[in-house]
């Protein structure tokens, strides 16, 4: 099969680049749109590193083929920030200290917004089901499952009329 031109709406913006059969979604936000927060890690699915929302819902990138999301919408962590203003997840996982190394930290995010878009007010046992597809080797999980619980509760009081 030929190279297509493939068409995806991705972080509000429409985006349009040439992939050859089966390329990879990471591989396109990486290589194509030079969106790289997104890291490839296992390759395989499993470890949550390309972590990025399809539609609104998570995906790991690494095996999704591009062509499979043509048309559809794609949020990645690039996509969070409102204005260049850290949103509360992310603001959370700084002030919870749920980041060290750094690498899982994009996964993380995208799993933890999916979550809270679709629940504003998870329990812990909610949060650690959310996260269950991502590895991360240094944080021990405690902290970022606490970033995600304060992030939850700081959206909340927004939402709250003063």
């Amino acid at each position: 099969m030929p190279s297509q031109i493939v068409s995806l709406v991705v972080n509000g913006e429409r985006r349009e680049f040439i992939a050859a059969p089966g390329t990879t979604l990471l591989a396109c936000l990486r290589e194509s749109l030079g969106l790289i927060a997104a890291k490839r890690g296992c390759a395989q699915g499993a470890c949550g590193t390309c972590t990025v929302l399809v539609d609104g819902l998570p995906e790991a990138a690494c095996l999704v083929a591009v062509e499979t999301v043509a048309g559809g919408s794609v949020r990645t962590l690039e996509g969070v920030t409102a204005g260049g203003e850290l949103d509360e997840v992310q603001s959370a996982f700084i002030d919870c200290f749920a980041t060290q190394c750094g690498f899982c930290t994009s996964g993380m995010i995208m799993v933890a917004e999916a979550l809270l878009d679709r629940n504003p007010d998870p329990g812990e046992d909610d949060v650690i089901e959310a996260i269950s597809g991502n590895v991360c080797r240094c944080t021990g999980y405690r902290p970022i499952v606490v970033a995600i619980m304060e992030a939850a509760r700081r959206r909340r009081e927004q939402e709250v009329p003063r």
